[in-house]
């Protein structure tokens, strides 16, 4: 699990609530008619923007961030190494009985024991690198353009309340409801867009950054080992793509 992405979601909320605690009652920043604008406008703008799989796809993403355990670059490099050791021990071939969760990898392990011509192996896995940066920028500008709605659909509220208050001046009690709409609802578009859709986003962004640099890191070894097959050979190419303080955790 990303710890530190639920750390920030749940600490960021608190720090809120806790501030409204201490200057009043929360019921004060409950209002109805106010997140119905924000939450559903903010839906139907979306659902209008992207079809509605590249939306589920979206949500899905944010499920994988919230439960996948970040992999570093080092622990990559060592499954290449590994898969050299194999390959230089057993043989090429050994590696088709290769298990791995990652889906590029036993592609990368199976065109290295079918002895594939590496232009083969860089074309495929570079088509496999610009899919996955493809299916990730959708998720990405969907957040994006949560966090532009949702302001927006706050400052519409900010609006409908107004025009409701100053519809009915003539009636005192009518105007601070109104009056709570017209503020809440800017409240709600800016914490939504600010403290989850915007951050969301950029988490995202990180996330396939991280996962370009291991399929880099994949697809160098598996050059490397299909050349010369030397684990340590192996090991002097890959460990570029580790930070100098991170390479200590590198098998050598």
């Amino acid at each position: 699990m990303d710890i530190a992405t639920l750390l920030g979601v749940v600490v960021g909320f608190a720090l809120v609530t806790g501030a409204i605690f201490m200057g009043g009652s929360v019921g004060d920043f409950i209002n109805i008619p106010g997140a119905m604008i924000v939450f559903g406008g903010s839906g139907a703008a979306i659902f209008v923007t992207f079809p509605l799989e590249e939306v589920a796809f979206a949500i899905g993403s944010v499920v994988r961030v919230f439960a996948s355990r970040r992999t570093k670059p080092a622990e990559v490099v060592n499954t290449m190494v590994r898969i050299a050791e194999i390959s230089r021990r057993e043989g090429l071939v050994a590696l088709e009985n290769i298990k791995s969760e990652s889906p590029l990898l036993k592609k990368a392990c199976q065109l290295i024991a079918d002895n594939a011509d590496p232009d083969i192996i860089h074309d495929t896995l570079k088509i496999e690198i610009l899919s996955m940066k493809r299916r990730q920028n959708i998720a990405i500008a969907v957040f994006n353009r949560l966090g532009a709605v949702a302001p927006a659909f706050g400052m519409i509220g900010t609006l409908i309340g107004l025009v409701q208050m100053l519809a009915h001046l003539d009636d005192p009690s009518s105007i601070g409801p109104a009056m709570a709409v017209a503020l809440l609802t800017t409240f709600y578009g800016a914490l939504l867009a600010n403290l989850l859709f915007l951050p969301m986003a950029g988490k995202l962004k990180a996330r396939t950054l991280q996962e370009e640099i291991q399929l880099n890191v994949i697809f160098e070894g598996a050059k490397c080992i299909l050349e010369n097959n030397n684990p340590r050979l192996v090991y002097e190419k890959l460990s570029s793509f580790i930070p100098p303080e991170d390479r200590k955790d590198v098998r050598r």
